[in-house]
């Protein structure tokens, strides 16, 4: 279920002590570096299914592996460790972080409801963002709109390829670690037993994902310390005893030697080959659960030499046994010994889940990630883990993920289309990532032109290299990624168009101020006992919903305030800057404004504890206006005054939690539930005889004390999002069809699910786009 609440901050320490370091380093292993970790199980086959036969030069497996090698080198080690995590996002990373960095310091907004408060969060500042640096860039990007759409379904294109990475990845780990079974039996039997086993991991490894992986997540970094040093003994004994000179094929020459050899076969091979920096993106996307320097270290010092040696004992091996008649024999297991053939099978399929579940997870951070920046339909998340932060689960991604990955196993059934179609989808997301790390190297870091310009030169034409080699196997497998990509691109393009014309609707159709001050404090109906909470996405102003109920009730909320939870381009927010609260009219009619603000990696804490904190913060907020407290924005219209409040938990001023007592005659309380298995706990509101807090404030904390033990209702609005008469075809479809389809497919809202029926009224307004 998604949440309302507060967020579990797990932001790196900025001076982390040397064990620190190293526990999260040792932790990065299994989380980060399980899907690098077992590339080696499928490249050389992938590489050598073009009918590249062996020369007895050997030219054509040293020229595989000083590919390997420089592609090791140039792209995980020096792109990603020495410059792209330095791209981090206030601690977290990955394509939406990155999008979110540009639109912060480009004061580019992909949510509509978007404030200059929001640039006063302490996120914003510690960022370094200045509203006053210009640059050439910036300003073209502030003043074309198509230019911030291109850069909106580039970061989308990135994301899903991440998505369809999710697909593809468990897909080939799990195959290419149970064909080891192809060595110890005949031929026409192995696929036979390979695909059922498969299948079977996968849908195991599926089945286990709602209990969260902190409940296996221990095992996670042994078993791939234990894979990464299996593979390294392995590497050196083939090295050792098949071919001691086969260090002399990191010499760049033999790439040339090879290409120049094999021509198309050689080049369309690269395609096999960039499948051993599958899983690189991780180190960026999973930055948020570790640091910089931990990240670095493993990657360094244990996952970079591992692989190194893993693939030169497999050169090695390779060099001296010449096989052309048939792919079936070329793979990591033919140049394991014979006699631990089956602990290294058992250990590779373990790493292989491990690999697949860090992927797995990093699909639904991403997804919750995308839904948050209004990107993608509202669905259920479910927080599997009160510590862990970012440990969620998404049932219908889960097994859409488990469906999709089974129909490619079963449709495939070899390492050589997944590969092509895992290569596309892990190479589409780095050119993406080189893209948007150029704009982030003149925007963000304040660099030269010059050196955005040739740092997407010099990775883009290695990338666009790959790219192309990837492009050309299209039908052999590619194009899976592409349609998924596709498929997924139009579900959160048009979320996004169809959210982002609601909003302007909404906008456009608000109710004057005018006419609510006409109304008087009564608003010309009964104000009985009790709290109206009206969900809106609006940040100021008056919701057209509202006049709906004024005109057609008999009667009202003597309390009513206009809720707004809204996501803010960042990561995180911290508790103390959770709530601008703000009045609407006069302070007579008691309508409050109330925006809760989150980051798009906050972690959201129930639903009783989030009505307890919204409670709060309109209390503090009575308590402490005065004018010298009333910090905020102007908003144009209704000019009110907005006040950063935190959450009941952050708020010590004036708020301490007690139990129930009687002994306070001159103060006012709200009971408010801290869960429903804990008994009910008071939170007085202490109101001294003090002449900071007058008479008509200690009174309006008294109406706000009755109408919250009356009780809360929640007046939702169902709006029905049409195309207005004379739009185009394009916009029908899409609005008519594909957004009423989407909303009426996504997660009601949280507090929707939760209340009881008896306090919920449900009012459906057409809305015409």
């Amino acid at each position: 279920m998604m949440d309302l609440g507060g967020v579990i901050p797990n932001r790196p320490i900025k001076k982390e002590s040397w064990k620190t370091v190293l526990t999260l380093a040792y932790q990065s292993l299994g989380v980060v570096y399980g899907d690098l970790s077992t590339s080696p199980l499928y490249v050389y086959k992938s590489a050598f299914a073009e009918d590249i036969h062996h020369s007895d030069t050997n030219e054509e497996v040293y020229g595989v592996l000083s590919f390997v090698f420089w592609t090791l080198t140039l792209m995980p080690l020096l792109k990603y460790v020495f410059i792209v995590l330095r791209a981090d996002d206030n601690g977290e990373g990955g394509t939406f972080a990155l999008y979110s960095l540009l639109c912060r310091h480009a004061r580019l907004c992909s949510l509509p409801n978007c404030q200059l408060a929001d640039e006063e969060l302490s996120e914003y500042k510690r960022d370094g963002v200045s509203s006053n640096s210009k640059s050439f860039l910036k300003s073209t990007l502030e003043k074309h709109k198509v230019l911030q759409r291109l850069l909106l379904v580039l970061a989308l294109i990135g994301t899903c390829m991440v998505i369809g990475d999710g697909v593809l990845t468990p897909a080939i780990s799990v195959f290419s670690a149970v064909s080891g079974l192809e060595l110890s039996m005949a031929k026409e039997q192995h696929r036979y037993v390979e695909v059922p086993a498969a299948c079977a991991i996968l849908i195991f490894l599926f089945a286990l994902q709602h209990y969260g992986t902190n409940r296996v997540g221990f095992l996670f970094a042994p078993v791939v310390i234990t894979w990464l040093l299996c593979i390294s003994a392995i590497g050196v004994y083939n090295i050792c005893h098949w071919n001691p000179h086969v260090y002399q094929a990191l010499s760049p020459c033999y790439m040339y030697k090879f290409l120049k050899k094999t021509q198309k076969k050689g080049w369309m091979s690269l395609g096999g080959i960039l499948l051993c920096i599958t899983g690189s993106e991780a180190m960026y996307a999973d930055l948020g659960h570790f640091s910089q320097l931990s990240i670095k270290i493993a990657f360094t010092f244990v996952v970079y030499p591992s692989l190194t040696l893993a693939y030169m004992g497999q050169a090695a091996y390779l060099s001296k046994h010449h096989i052309n008649e048939t792919d079936y024999r070329i793979g990591f297991y033919v140049s394991v010994p014979e006699q631990i053939r089956w602990p290294v099978l058992v250990i590779a399929i373990l790493a292989a889940v491990v690999g697949s579940q860090a992927i797995i997870t990093g699909t639904f951070s991403i997804i919750k990630q995308c839904s948050a920046l209004g990107c993608f339909p509202k669905i259920k998340i479910i927080h599997t883990s009160s510590k862990i932060h970012g440990q969620i689960y998404i049932p219908q991604i889960n097994w859409t993920l488990m469906l999709l990955c089974l129909a490619v196993t079963i449709g495939f059934q070899d390492t050589k289309r997944m590969g092509n179609a895992s290569g596309l989808a892990v190479i589409t997301v780095m050119l993406v990532t080189t893209c948007l790390m150029s704009l982030v190297i003149v925007l963000c870091w304040h660099k030269s032109v010059f050196l955005a310009v040739l740092f997407i030169f010099f990775f883009g034409s290695i990338e666009a290299l790959f790219f192309s080699a990837s492009l050309m196997k299209f039908l052999e497998g590619a194009w899976v990624p592409i349609a998924l990509a596709l498929i997924f691109s139009l579900i959160m393009y048009v979320w996004h168009y169809g959210t982002l014309k609601k909003y302007e609707f909404d906008v456009q159709n608000k109710v004057s101020i005018n006419w609510l001050l006409a109304l008087g404090p009564t608003l010309g109906i009964a104000r009985v006992r009790g709290i109206g909470l009206i969900r809106t996405e609006l940040v100021s102003g008056i919701p057209a919903i509202f006049s709906h109920f004024v005109t057609n009730l008999p009667a009202f909320h003597q309390v009513v305030v206009f809720l707004c939870i809204k996501s803010v381009p960042v990561p995180h927010v911290s508790p103390e800057e959770r709530f601008l609260v703000g009045r609407v009219g006069p302070k007579g009619y008691r309508l409050y404004r109330c925006i809760a603000r989150y980051g798009y990696r906050d972690v959201h804490k129930d639903d009783i504890e989030f009505e307890k904190d919204l409670v709060c913060s309109i209390a503090e907020f009575i308590r402490s206006e005065q004018p010298e407290h009333v910090l905020g924005t102007n908003n144009m219209e209704n000019d009110e005054k907005m006040t950063v409040i935190g959450t009941s938990s952050s708020n010590i001023q004036g708020v301490a939690m007690c139990e129930d007592s009687d002994d306070h005659e001159d103060s006012s309380e709200i009971v408010c539930s801290k869960s429903p298995e804990k008994p009910r706990r008071r939170v007085r509101f202490v109101v001294p005889e003090s002449p900071r807090i007058d008479t008509e404030a200690r009174e309006e904390l008294r109406e706000l004390m009755d109408a919250r033990e009356s009780g809360m209702a929640f007046i939702l609005g169902h709006s029905y999002v049409r195309a207005k008469k004379g739009s185009n075809l394009m916009k029908r479809i899409v609005i008519n069809y594909g957004y009423d389809f989407l909303r009426r497919n996504s997660r009601e809202p949280t507090y929707a699910l939760s209340i009881p029926h008896a306090s919920t009224l449900e009012v459906g307004m057409v809305c015409l786009v």
